[in-house]
């Protein structure tokens, strides 16, 4: 039997009436981090892109938190994705405009300057209200 736990989400933003997101597809490639229950999972706030999810709603974007890759961020995922064992692929929410405040992300997800400059004027990145 799966254990499954239930609760609130994790709120990111610093700005709930200024967002733009869309569902997107999201890989698992490279991610190695598991929840409280055993299962693969990227963090909210995580900056995602590669693939062009605007122009093709099957596209997969992965992660792109690192200064090779962060050159391809199309946003960040507003909400934790989590991977079914075995799943290459799950569904999450890219939020494409909006304000990201930093204190609100898990603790140890820092999102790498070069993923910043390369949102910059979509995805703001403050920390406020510690």
């Amino acid at each position: 039997m799966e254990k499954r736990i239930f609760g609130t989400k994790r709120q990111i933003l610093a700005d709930v009436n200024n967002t733009k997101s869309l569902s997107v597809v999201v890989g698992s490639k490279d991610v190695t981090e598991l929840n409280a229950v055993g299962k693969k999972y990227i963090p909210a706030g995580t900056p995602v892109g590669g693939g062009d999810p605007f122009g093709d709603e099957q596209a997969v974007v992965t992660v792109t938190n690192t200064a090779e890759s962060a050159a391809n961020a199309k946003g960040v995922l507003l909400h934790d994705v989590v991977f079914d064992n075995d799943s290459s692929t799950a569904n999450g929410t890219l939020l494409y405009f909006g304000t990201v405040n930093e204190y609100r992300l898990e603790d140890g997800l820092t999102v790498v300057e070069e993923a910043k400059a390369a949102l910059n004027g979509k995805v703001y990145f403050v920390k406020r209200n510690k």
